[in-house]
């Protein structure tokens, strides 16, 4: 897993609570990485600002004894510079529940092992998010959508 202290952004950026204006751009970003479009809500939203624009967001969603990690996305001209694994950790110590995550592919659940996250089954899901993810567990038994769930463990 990678320290907090090592990660830092590119001097040109800066990260910081979304606010209503930034509604468009989050949208923008959340639709073209083709990410659930459901519960944007900028309230839950952190962004990373580069040179004027946003480039990258992520949020927590709240849910009963739970919250989500999701609509984590870096704009593909700023990927490879460590804004995502900022932003991540970030939100990781936002946190004040237990924290879950789905996401597409082992590719992405290995980056996200890197911060503490295990991949588990459905049925390991608190009931409020198992709501939320059926259609996605469905599309993973019919073997359409390649999605793990995973959980933030300590340590």
């Amino acid at each position: 897993m990678q320290n907090r202290n090592l990660l830092s952004l590119p001097d040109a950026c800066t990260l910081r609570k979304a606010t209503s204006g930034d509604i468009w751009s989050i949208r923008y970003l959340v639709f073209s990485a083709k990410l659930d479009p459901t519960q944007i809500y900028w309230q839950q939203f952190w962004v990373i600002e580069c040179d004027g624009k946003i480039v990258a967001c992520g949020q927590l969603r709240n849910f009963p004894n739970a919250q989500e990690l999701g609509s984590l996305v870096v704009a593909s001209a700023w990927r490879g510079r460590g804004l995502g694994s900022f932003l991540t950790q970030h939100l990781i110590s936002c946190a004040t529940q237990p924290l879950y995550l789905e996401c597409l592919g082992q590719r992405l659940a290995k980056f996200y092992r890197r911060f503490g996250f295990v991949p588990i089954g459905f049925q390991e899901l608190p009931r409020s998010l198992q709501s939320k993810f059926r259609w996605s567990e469905l599309g993973r038994k019919l073997h359409i959508v390649p999605v793990v769930f995973m959980q933030k463990v300590d340590g």
